[in-house]
């Protein structure tokens, strides 16, 4: 399982834009990948703020994602409106969410270039201090 929250600052204005790209990629994400368990996108309290909360079934469903062709052709025009964007692996609670635990895996073999760019730009990193608190 891969889980992340995107953190992301839009520039001054392009609220609107962000919002209609996210809602064409929502739809085409939800509609072409059987791997993907969450992607939603929120609002944030923050002016200009918002939220990403993406779960795939594991790691190669989050690279999938990442170099699909209807994510890559809505890169630049996210990137267009984005000023700032952080992602940040979590790792569900066990008993208190329905997604399994965040692993990191190996790139596949078969991994095509813009794949292998994303797992070198975006790794899977769990937390350390995650193992113990797994136990429970």
């Amino acid at each position: 399982m891969a889980s992340l929250i995107a953190h992301i600052r839009v520039k001054p204005g392009r609220e609107a834009d962000f919002e209609a790209t996210a809602r064409t990629l929502f739809a085409s994400s939800h509609e072409r990948e059987p791997a993907l368990r969450r992607y939603e996108y929120f609002r944030g309290q923050t002016p200009r703020a918002y939220y990403g909360l993406l779960a795939f079934d594991d790691v190669v469903g989050f690279l999938t994602h990442q170099a699909a062709a209807h994510h890559e052709a809505a890169a630049a025009p996210l990137m267009d409106v984005i000023e700032s964007l952080t992602l940040e692996w979590v790792d569900p609670v066990q008993g208190a969410s329905p997604l399994p635990p965040t692993t990191a895996q190996a790139t596949p073999a078969n991994a095509d270039a813009v794949m292998r760019h994303y797992a070198e730009t975006m790794p899977v990193t769990p937390a350390n201090w995650w193992a113990p608190l797994r136990k429970t």
